[in-house]
């Protein structure tokens, strides 16, 4: 019915058997267009998933190359890949894993000058980033398109996702109106991550893309999903949408991409 040849019906049968999922379901996973921005900590949880799941069409953005520290929390990636590109080594990985999966491999850094065309040719974007300048242009970038964006962050212990549907719910702005200070929050290279972290929160991100796609169950839209591995616990957080929201308020006054990168600097600076 949904021309599924034999193998693919053997790969997928697991979720093919899910009464939510079905011969439907699979076909709008196989359909899907899916950009992972960062094939770091989070993005090697949710790269194998998405693919291993069946996604059609993957892009992975990253302009870094796999270096020997990485490899404790970045499992898309193994000791003879250091020194690799990271989409490369990526893209290998996901197609040794489903070879079905076109893997599209952007080796750069999003920009306000990049971003809208990288995002153009997919339905939604993860955030798979490690650096508050991405994550608020990504934001800004799917809100002007009305692409789904799917947040995640993590730290030391702690890990947050939260699913951003444009104009339906809050953006990343209305929980965090601006970037915070320059030195204020330190990255997991200055303060450290547990691997297994990164694997539990984009695991729970790759579960909210394939329920996006699926459209099934309730996303983490207006809702903050807060993890702590030290007490083993999870909560939620309400978000509500800011009707002052520079970006998606009711007065937006943001209306072009800029990039973090120097508005951090300037900040710095002043």
């Amino acid at each position: 019915m949904f021309d599924f040849k034999e193998d693919q019906i053997e790969r997928y049968s697991r979720q093919i058997i899910l009464p939510q999922i079905g011969g439907m379901g699979q076909k709008k996973i196989s359909e899907a267009k899916v950009l992972i921005v960062g094939a770091g900590g989070l993005g090697s949880p949710l790269a194998l998933y998405l693919a291993a799941a069946g996604v059609g069409k993957i892009g992975l953005v990253d302009s870094d190359k796999v270096e020997l520290n990485n490899l404790q929390r970045q499992i898309l990636h193994t000791t003879i890949d250091v020194g690799k590109p990271k989409v490369i080594s990526g893209q290998e990985k996901i197609e040794a894993l489903n070879p079905e999966v076109k893997v599209v491999t952007i080796k750069k850094r999003l920009t306000s000058e990049n971003a809208l065309n990288i995002l153009e040719d997919y339905d939604l974007v993860v955030d798979g980033s490690d650096n508050f300048p991405t994550r608020y242009l990504m934001n800004d970038a799917c809100l002007f398109q009305k692409k789904p964006l799917f947040h995640a962050g993590i730290l030391r212990f702690e890990g947050q996702v939260m699913t951003i549907l444009p104009h339906q719910g809050p953006c990343y702005r209305c929980l965090f109106p601006e970037p915070p200070p320059p030195g204020l929050i330190p990255s997991c290279q200055e303060a450290g991550i547990l691997g297994s972290v990164a694997g539990v929160i984009g695991t729970i991100q790759a579960t909210e893309v394939l329920k996006f796609i699926l459209g099934i169950g309730d996303l983490l839209v207006g809702r903050l999903l807060v993890f702590s591995a030290l007490e083993m616990r999870f909560h939620l957080v309400k978000v509500p949408k800011n009707p002052h929201c520079s970006l998606c308020g009711e007065n937006p006054t943001l209306n072009e991409l800029i990039d973090y990168e120097e508005f951090c600097l300037l900040r710095r600076q002043r």
